[in-house]
């Protein structure tokens, strides 16, 4: 998979661009806050419909701007496909795949994959729980696109559940919750089988990744928790009655809440390095090292799934290493058309092509 060029208008800092990148590996060097993080961010946003900054959709319109507009091509496969999104202020973004208009946002996903690596990654071992589960869906939706629909069924469930438990509390219609219940069940089972697959596609990976990359042989391990018994589940239909039954042992204590205290929304992903508990046990060298084997790893699990390269996006990863794990990173990168920002080129131990940042253009 390889993007062939991308344009921006109003998008971020971004009044206009065409950049046309190389197929290889690409390194972005200019200072701070000039911008380098925000073309990737671009890229990540034709890969996920969603910046990985965590950002809505209104913040990456350009300040004065009305609209935000991105456009993509995208070799893969012997076929090239031309995405454009555009991001109106306060309306419903759009989006076009060669031209034609999508009934469905979902439908873009799978056009273009990519993994990224940030800074902020040690959040998915330092932080709550939220972090890990959003690393699971993201490794799920790159896998099989169609766990976005799942998702999001699942969220608008959960969603007018809550609603219902807040309006009404305790004079909550038993019915609707059953309806509502039904539904969170469904949706949060089909939800749970793809980070179950999710876990399984990486973690063999991520354990590899680890010790090539520590040079130790600690095992790295992935455990699911839950409140209502995920874990012991390995099928949907196992999942969907096992979150039903929970949701209603649940009700008493929702009803008095206002909220739904169980569901995937409230598990927990805990990342062992042997028998301890990565978030509370190691040290920053060894977290920061399993998140850069977590984002290999999903690398490896989307290529072997799809038989494509996914973009590889290094957000100034390097500057955030010491000698040695940046010569090991460098060393295992995977041979995808990669983009690394830098704002000191000799932090990043891995040739390719230079690009400065020289009048809002790249040169």
């Amino acid at each position: 998979m390889r993007l062939k060029w991308i344009e921006l208008a109003d998008f971020r800092s971004y009044s206009g661009l065409h950049w046309e990148p190389s197929s290889g590996t690409n390194v972005l060097v200019a200072r701070n806050a000039a911008g380098k993080t925000n073309l990737l961010e671009a890229i990540g946003y034709l890969s996920s419909l969603r910046s990985f900054r965590r950002a809505p959709d209104a913040v990456l319109i350009r300040m004065g701007a009305e609209r935000a507009v991105l456009r993509g091509e995208v070799a893969a496969a012997n076929t090239s496909t031309l995405i454009e999104v555009e991001l109106p202020s306060g309306r419903r973004r759009r989006a076009q795949v060669n031209r034609g208009r999508l009934s469905r946002l979902a439908d873009l996903l799978g056009k273009v994959r990519s993994v990224v690596f940030l800074p902020d990654d040690l959040d998915l071992v330092k932080r709550g729980p939220a972090h890990r589960r959003d690393l699971l869906d993201a490794i799920a939706v790159q896998l099989w696109p169609g766990a976005y629909g799942d998702q999001k069924e699942y969220e608008r469930a959960l969603r007018q559940r809550n609603v219902l438990l807040k309006q009404m509390g305790r004079r909550a219609d038993p019915v609707s919750l059953e309806v509502w219940d039904e539904r969170v069940a469904a949706a949060g089972a089909r939800v749970m089988a793809r980070r179950h697959a999710a876990v399984a596609a990486t973690e063999p990976q991520a354990d590899a990744f680890y010790q090539e990359l520590s040079g130790e042989a600690t095992r790295v391990s992935v455990a699911y928790r839950s409140g209502w018994g995920a874990e012991l589940q390995r099928d949907v239909c196992g999942w969907e009655s096992a979150l039903r039954e929970a949701l209603q042992a649940a009700r008493p204590k929702d009803l008095e809440r206002r909220v739904s205290t169980v569901g995937p929304h409230r598990d927990d992903v805990v990342l062992l390095l042997g028998e301890r508990d990565a978030r509370l046990r190691a040290s920053q060298g060894e977290q920061r090292t399993l998140t850069l084997a977590l984002r290999l790893a999903s690398h490896r699990a989307v290529r072997e799934a799809t038989s494509e390269e996914p973009l590889l996006l290094l957000d100034d990863v390097f500057s955030e290493l010491d000698r040695h794990r940046a010569r090991a990173l460098a060393r295992f990168l995977p041979t995808a058309q990669t983009f690394i920002t830098t704002a000191r080129e000799e932090d990043v131990p891995v040739e390719g092509r230079n690009w400065r940042l020289t009048g809002g253009v790249w040169r």
